[in-house]
Formats: structure tokens, sequence, C-alpha cells
């Protein structure tokens, strides 16, 4: 008798996925949960139409065997990119102060007519980033090799 494979049985691999639809980027958005970035890791470029953060991501696809291993929970560094941007606006972000450290909630899509829409970045703290854009086009990659976490702990959302 055989059997499937299972989740577990891959090996350890970077994240690498797009997103082209609301299923998938609510995919990308549970992965991408407390990721932290500075605010000069945040990068909007007109002329390519582009929007690219580099965050610092927890792993949220390694904490059942991090628990199981009994050693610390990781992040690791990714790249997220929103291609077709037409526009983006900011609230509650002061983007003067250098030093800021960004941690993101979640990201949503808003459709617009004929494919167009809002993807939207929530914010800890109240700031949101919105992105008008021309289809919805959203890349994750890990880009470095995933690092202990500095607090050592998984991140709470107490209600």
């Amino acid at each position: 008798m055989t059997e499937d494979a299972r989740f577990e049985d891959g090996g350890e691999a970077p994240v690498r996925l797009k997103a082209l639809d609301g299923d998938d980027l609510a995919v990308i958005s549970a992965l991408a949960q407390d990721a932290v970035f500075p605010i000069t890791e945040m990068s909007w470029q007109p002329g390519r139409r582009r929007f690219a953060l580099l965050l610092n991501r927890f792993r949220w696809e390694d904490v059942e065997k991090a628990a199981r291993r009994r050693r610390p929970v990781e992040r690791v560094q990714s790249v997220l990119v929103v291609s077709d941007v037409q526009k983006v606006q900011s609230q509650g972000i002061d983007r003067g102060e250098k030093d800021l450290v960004l941690s993101l909630l979640s990201i949503s899509f808003e459709p617009g007519e004929d494919g167009t829409g809002r993807v939207m970045f929530t914010l800890a703290g109240d700031g949101t980033i919105a992105l008008d854009v021309e289809a919805l086009d959203v890349t994750l990659q890990d880009v470095t090799r995933p690092y202990l976490a500095p607090s050592r702990k998984t991140p709470r959302h107490p209600e």
C-alpha cells in the first residue's frame, strides 16, 4: 500500500510565492504576518510601477517543527514586491523618521473594476499603506537563510 506524501516530508526550501488573486494573497498575508521592516527598506519605483519591501519575516511555517525540536523560532529576510502599481499612499506613518521600524499585520486586496484594485498593508499602530494597482501581482521570496528570531518567541495577538 502506498501512502501520499505529507507536507512534513518536504525539504526545507525558501518561500517563493506569487499572488494573482485574493486567495493567493491571503496565503502571502498569513506568511508575512508579524514581519518587521525599517521604513528605509520600503521602495516605490514609479518608473517601474513597482513597490517593494525587504521584510524580516517570522517563519510561521516552521513553528511546529521548532517546538518539536525544542529550538527557538526563526525569521528570514524576504522581498515582497507588488507590480503594476499606479499610486502609493500611506497613513499613520512618519516617513521622515528614518529609525522607524514597522510591523506588518496583514495584506488585503480590495477589487475595483476590470481587474484593478487596491492592495492594503495594515501595520501595527494604526498605520496603512495603500497601493492602487492595475492588476493584482504580488510576490514573496525569501532571500537569506533563516536565523534565530531575536526575541526567541512566537508573536502573540491577544484578543
